[in-house]
């Protein structure tokens, strides 16, 4: 796919999110969703961070917005009492399942 295909893929699939009654998540915040969804865990505010080389409140800024909407749970980490680990949740697991749908939808499209 030529830049052109692939951002047109991307402008669809965000289109069809939007158009959608779901969460309205920011980059940071998908971001931090596919880390933790698609990475093995532990995941930590701090593994975050450094991952996305932005600040340890920034993370947990988005952090605190995905828990309201229950797509990713905050939970003592039980080898270390001091460290909180970050958590998947059903519901975060059928938000991305319906998200790669609707990008797999897009590029479907695409080929017709």
């Amino acid at each position: 796919m030529n830049t052109q295909a692939v951002l047109k893929l991307w402008e669809q699939s965000l289109t069809e999110l939007v158009r959608r009654d779901g969460p309205d998540l920011s980059a940071r915040q998908m971001a931090i969703m596919l880390i933790v969804y698609l990475d093995p865990p532990p995941h930590t505010v701090r593994g975050l961070a450094a991952r996305l080389q932005i600040s340890k409140p920034a993370v947990t800024r988005a952090l605190d917005t995905l828990g309201k909407m229950d797509l990713l749970r905050r939970r003592p980490d039980e080898r270390d009492k001091r460290s909180i680990t970050v958590a998947r949740t059903v519901k975060g697991s059928v938000y991305l399942s319906e998200f790669s749908e609707v990008i797999e939808k897009s590029a479907w499209n695409n080929l017709a």
